[in-house]
């Protein structure tokens, strides 16, 4: 059996894309999944990357393109009433329901239902406490005083940058990390033994850099 560790923040519609899609993918292969919040503006940051939401152009595309792929797919998607928002509320109530710092696919559903469906304000206050309340069954008594999970985000988001995870959505697995909603056809093929990865893998990365450092 495989193990995939899937990096997400609830802040990327194309992880709530991802997520949604990933069982369909992944049928019919031993395999399971740990689903893993991570801060995504902290793993930009330490690339100089703004993210597409930096760049005006590229944010009008990524929100379109996101929404279409949402309708190809048959996924609901819309668009909250703002974006990008600051997701920390909402790593944090999920991490509340975690001891490890993977949380289960419940947990990780409700919360991206709760921002890429019905186009609402994701940090709205009075949603925020019914989000809370509906994940409150699966809250641990010890993370009560927040301290916790802020410290379980932190660690998440350490660990994957060292491991070589740059964005989200992010699936890792026999050391290899694959990004993006768009590699899961590759992470399905690495899976069922693609011989391309013999040699492919290393090959493709070793190219030369043609810029100046």
């Amino acid at each position: 059996m495989k193990h995939i560790v899937f990096h997400l923040d609830f802040v990327s519609p194309y992880a709530w894309l991802a997520f949604e899609r990933l069982p369909e993918v992944l049928e019919g292969l031993s395999h399971s999944v740990e689903y893993r919040p991570v801060l995504l503006g902290a793993l930009l940051q330490q690339h100089g990357n703004p993210g597409p939401a930096g760049i005006a152009p590229k944010r009008d595309w990524t929100y379109r393109h996101a929404v279409w792929l949402g309708h190809s797919l048959g996924v609901p998607l819309t668009m909250p009433a703002r974006h990008p928002f600051h997701p920390l509320p909402l790593l944090r109530q999920a991490l509340a329901c975690s001891r490890d710092g993977s949380i289960n696919r419940f947990v990780a559903g409700t919360v991206f239902r709760h921002v890429w469906q019905g186009g609402h304000d994701a940090l709205d206050a009075q949603r925020l406490e019914a989000l809370a309340a509906e994940l409150e069954p699966q809250r641990k008594p010890e993370n009560a005083d927040g301290a916790r999970p802020k410290a379980l985000l932190r660690s998440n988001t350490d660990a994957a940058a060292a491991r070589g995870v740059f964005g989200v959505p992010a699936f890792e697995v026999d050391g290899k990390v694959f990004w993006g909603m768009d590699s899961l056809p590759m992470l399905r093929a690495w899976l069922e033994g693609d011989a391309w990865f013999d040699t492919g893998w290393d090959a493709a990365a070793s190219v030369a850099q043609g810029l100046p450092g």
